[in-house]
């Protein structure tokens, strides 16, 4: 099957083409916005080619309508809205929302681009095509999602069947985090400290990334628990699920290693006992700098507009005795947060 060849954004110009052969990043990601990944090198980011059409209208920072009336969710990518910083605006009134979608539309409306797809499926439950797009002739090709990122009007993001381009997609993050352009400019957006579970807990139901020294880590039968603090019924945790490790053998081997190591981890926080992000994929966690002591405080993001932070208690029915290395499994929300894909 041919794949996508994409090189990505250099800081003094981009290229991409589409041919048979298999792509690798060539822009560094050892920043310290960013980190390195936690394993190995990123895998060749591989995308089958799919159709050229032309985009008609733009629906958010995240869909666009083509031609033939199809509705594109553009995966890998986040763009910002109200309810990101807990605000009320009628759609488009937001205006970090409107810059998202303003800047989408000027690299795509009115534009003919060529789709392009990971290995999961290729529609979501509502019938949107899910894809990356390319626009620009073959002299100036842009990575849409790429280019979302660059500019600070979208965040990266990936679940286990849309991971092609994680280690991609990040990279181009990397040139908007570290300039603090677009959204990074903005608290809510930036990285969240995970020894403040009050306010972590919340941001409960939204994407987050958030950042921290690892000071514990636990095994129970249906995965692994990396603990932020002293008391995992109160504290920030993130989780590998069993299967998730199955998935990903080499990296479910480095996470005893863990302990003493700052990571930044993004996803949708969910209360189960304290603030958790539970991981689809590797690509949701980061290693940054070298190792630290467990008790060494981690980053203090800029939490100006963010309310007083509420600690929360422990939930009655699952705070059990025993040690932190013996933790129960947490009860799964009911309603977590995440895209509507």
């Amino acid at each position: 099957m041919p794949v996508l060849h994409l090189a990505c954004r250099c800081l003094g110009g981009f290229a991409a083409v589409v041919a048979p052969v298999i792509v690798s990043a060539v822009l560094a990601t050892s920043n310290a916005q960013s980190g390195a990944r936690i394993v190995l090198p990123p895998k060749p980011c591989e995308l089958e080619p799919g159709a050229f059409r032309t985009v008609t209208r733009v629906i958010d920072g995240e869909t666009v309508v083509l031609d033939d009336g199809r509705e594109v969710r553009l995966i890998g990518a986040i763009a910002p809205r109200a309810a990101d910083a807990g605000a009320t605006a009628p759609q488009g009134a937001w205006p970090a929302e409107t810059a998202a979608v303003d800047f989408l539309s000027k690299l795509v409306l009115g534009q003919r681009v060529q789709l392009a797809h990971g290995q999961g499926p290729k529609t979501d439950r509502h019938g949107r095509l899910r894809a990356h797009l390319f626009s620009g002739d073959a002299a100036s090709r842009q990575w849409v999602q790429g280019e979302m990122l660059a500019a600070g009007w979208a965040r990266a993001y990936a679940f286990a069947d849309t991971a092609a381009c994680a280690a991609d997609l990040k990279t181009y993050e990397t040139v908007a985090r570290t300039a603090r352009a677009g959204i990074w400019a903005m608290p809510f957006y930036q990285e969240w400290d995970a020894s403040r579970s009050g306010q972590l807990m919340q941001r409960r139901n939204h994407f987050a990334i958030v950042r921290g020294t690892i000071r514990s880590v636990a095994r129970t039968a249906s995965g692994v628990y990396l603990n932020f603090g002293d008391d995992w019924r109160s504290d920030f945790t993130v989780s590998i699920a069993k299967d998730v490790a199955k998935r990903e053998p080499e990296f479910a081997a480095t996470l005893d290693a863990l302990k003493g190591r700052t990571v930044e981890a993004r996803g949708w926080i969910e209360r189960r006992n304290g603030p958790m992000i539970a991981l689809t994929h590797s690509s949701q966690i980061d290693l940054l700098g070298t190792a630290t002591a467990p008790d060494q405080p981690a980053v203090v993001p800029d939490t100006e507009a963010v309310a007083a932070p509420v600690e929360p208690g422990p939930d009655p029915d699952t705070t059990l005795p025993g040690a932190k290395q013996s933790r129960p499994d947490p009860p799964v929300e009911t309603n977590p947060g995440g895209l509507d894909l």
